[in-house]
């Protein structure tokens, strides 16, 4: 019943294999490959396979599920922390940056499947799609063999990237400081918009701006929207503090 939505796809010999490597080797245990190989699957191949599936809702799924144990372990190893400060580490530590490194250090790159255009386009090194198939990955684990299988594979490798945060190797997460400072003065959220895309999909350029109690900033630049809310967060910060 879980697994409906991978609902059987029939996997040929030589992926099997695949997967089976891939799970030796991430020290991963899968009963259900095909769930597994769902998880893998970009909604890029319903271009050459309408019918198919793909592995958005298993990134829905696994982005709560690792969420969830991001903010356990920050609650019971910082006792003395705010929910800002415990909101601010979490937010790099589930980062696009983050989670794509992640993804590339299990290998999840080479068991992705991909639509040819994405394939032709450099779509294996996309942080976007590895991020969100290491996600997808946790759902289908989640369903496979449950909250603490997740816990025991995941908690170890967030723990670490937890380490570097605190360290200051991770990223400014200036949206989070900007959405602080923005509650605490004006009481109400900034609002981001997106005011111009460029470029063919594999060099897209994104332009950005926030809006802060009525006043906007920006835009800002960056090669994908995340990014450039981040400078155009930042640019607002500068701008407030003066």
């Amino acid at each position: 019943m879980i697994n409906s939505s991978a609902k059987k796809a029939i996997l040929g010999a030589e992926r099997k294999r695949d997967l089976r490597f891939f799970c030796k080797s991430s020290e991963l245990k899968f009963k259900n490959l095909e769930l597994l190989d769902l998880s893998l699957t970009h909604r890029s191949v319903l271009n050459e396979r309408p019918e198919g599936s793909n592995n958005e809702r298993l990134e829905f799924l696994g982005d709560s599920v690792l969420g969830l144990i991001c903010v356990s372990l920050l609650y019971r190893r910082f006792l003395h922390k705010t929910e800002g400060e415990l909101a601010k580490i979490k937010s790099v530590v589930v980062s696009e940056d983050i989670l794509s490194g992640l993804a590339l250090e299990l290998a999840v790159d080479t068991v992705l499947v991909l639509g040819k255009g994405e394939e032709q386009t450099g779509g294996r090194t996309k942080k976007t799609i590895l991020a969100d198939a290491l996600e997808a990955l946790l759902g289908a684990l989640y369903l496979d063999s449950g909250f603490k299988a997740v816990e025991d594979f995941i908690a170890p490798r967030i723990n670490r990237e937890i380490d570097r945060v605190l360290e200051k190797k991770g990223k400014e997460d200036y949206k989070s400081e900007l959405q602080e400072l923005s509650q605490r003065l004006f009481k109400n959220y900034p609002a981001y918009r997106l005011v111009k895309r460029s470029g063919p999909e594999h060099e897209r350029l994104f332009w950005m701006e926030v809006t802060v109690n009525g006043k906007s900033y920006g835009p800002c630049l960056g090669r994908n929207k995340k990014t450039a809310e981040q400078e155009a967060a930042h640019l607002a910060l500068e701008a407030l503090a003066e």
